[in-house]
């Protein structure tokens, strides 16, 4: 009997909170075993987007970060001049080895994986949805297709296109 693959752990940037509650499916993060979220993306969210910190379907855990960090994530942040939240949730990362960090931030997305960390947005976890069984396809590819109108993300039509594209094919 094969054995069933626990969901991963995840910690989470402010982005992913946000525009997963902007399109109404921040319950996509309940399949996930722990959705960690260092306290300084917990206020920006609070003063962002403060409902998506009260949705009861999913259960966020707020985690104090300490404030060490190695010399090279330090070297890092202010190179790719990264925020509290992404400093503080890529300092979590250290500690939680096997865990994934969601971010929409792309010079979070370029340090958390120099630094050998597996990283996901909000999109990878709209897709995760299908694959999971969390969503059909058509709702997927409606969630996607709403992504310009509902959500604050930035993402390039193109990149949106290809994404529906090979949903649609799956």
């Amino acid at each position: 009997m094969a054995e069933v693959e626990s969901p991963p752990v995840v910690v989470c940037d402010a982005g992913p909170l946000i525009h997963l509650d902007e399109l109404g499916c921040l319950d996509l993060l309940s399949g996930f075993r722990d959705v960690l979220v260092p306290d300084a993306v917990w206020n920006e969210v609070a003063r962002h987007c403060p409902s998506a910190l009260r949705r009861r379907r999913i259960r966020l855990h707020r985690v104090t970060v300490s404030d060490e960090a190695g010399k090279q994530l330090m070297e890092l942040a202010q190179t790719f001049a990264l925020d509290a939240g992404e400093v503080e949730a890529l300092r979590l990362m250290a500690s939680e080895s096997d865990a994934i960090l969601l971010t929409d931030d792309a010079a979070a997305r370029l340090v958390a994986t120099k630094l050998g960390h597996e990283v996901h947005g909000t999109i990878g976890v709209v897709v995760r949805a299908l694959r999971c069984a969390q969503r059909t396809k058509r709702q997927v590819l409606n969630l996607l297709r709403a992504i310009p109108k509902r959500s604050t993300l930035f993402i390039a039509e193109s990149l949106l296109a290809t994404v529906i594209a090979q949903v649609r094919m799956s």
